[in-house]
């Protein structure tokens, strides 16, 4: 396929080294920030282009992967009969591309960033299409990157992301919020590592509500206040540990 992408990103830049790797041609990489367009046009082979009527209609696949409060205008910018129009968002609906012919989604439920290298074969990708015809054609194209396609309307995406952000971003943060702990008392994070793998290891295998380890778990609230007050100063940090103790304990002391 001949494909085209609006932004340079994250999502972008991973998606197009893909798609080039599997054999794709990469033919315009637009960004409003000429260095940036540059920079993955470069490594993908691709004209970069920093005015949205400098796209070329003659192209088989444009992927906008913008930031979602921007789809919608950017799609109604696009003017092609020809090119399937998809976008990358977990959380955006479909129906936002309607005013062109063919369009679909392309979500690849994943953490990408720039700086490290993600094997895509191991990703799902998540497409959604507006007719049985483009469906077929994103499903093909997905297969060409991943091992595990599915297909998800709308609101199951919608979950996914929803879900994706408890046990990805929010989990992330969390680790910011121990390094801060950590580094305060001049210890080093990767005293966590081990821990960190071991519960990334157990929850790919059993369900997670029953690997719950800690203080909540067994409602000790001798250990628990104790860290409370090792928190006191600071008050983010003992909103965050008593909200999540508290959710925890009345996970699995309901009585």
């Amino acid at each position: 396929m001949r494909i085209s992408f609006i932004g340079s990103g994250n999502v972008a830049t991973h998606l197009a080294a893909a798609f080039k790797n599997a054999g794709h041609q990469i033919v315009q990489v637009y960004s409003p920030t000429q260095a940036n367009a540059d920079i993955l046009a470069y490594h993908v082979k691709a004209e970069a282009v920093y005015k949205l009527s400098d796209l070329s209609q003659q192209v088989d696949l444009i992927i906008i992967s913008v930031k979602d409060d921007a789809i919608a205008d950017v799609a109604k910018n696009l003017n092609t009969t020809r090119a399937i129009i998809v976008h990358t968002s977990g959380s955006t609906p479909l129906h936002v591309l309607n005013n062109n012919q063919q369009y679909g989604v392309f979500y690849p439920l994943q953490t990408l960033s720039k700086i490290k290298e993600v094997d895509m074969r191991e990703v799902y990708l998540a497409v959604e299409a507006s007719s049985d015809n483009v469906l077929n054609k994103l499903k093909g194209l997905a297969q060409d990157i991943s091992n595990h396609v599915i297909e998800l309307d709308s609101e199951k995406r919608l979950s996914l992301h929803v879900a994706a952000v408890f046990a990805s971003n929010f989990t992330n943060h969390l680790y910011t919020l121990a390094k801060h702990v950590l580094t305060k008392n001049g210890l080093d994070f990767d005293l966590l590592i081990p821990l960190i793998r071991e519960v990334a290891d157990k929850v790919a295998t059993f369900n997670p509500e029953d690997v719950q380890t800690g203080p909540a778990v067994r409602n000790d609230q001798a250990i628990i206040h104790k860290h409370m007050d090792f928190l006191k100063n600071d008050e983010t940090l003992l909103a965050v540990y008593e909200l999540l103790s508290q959710q925890i304990i009345n996970l699995y002391h309901k009585d």
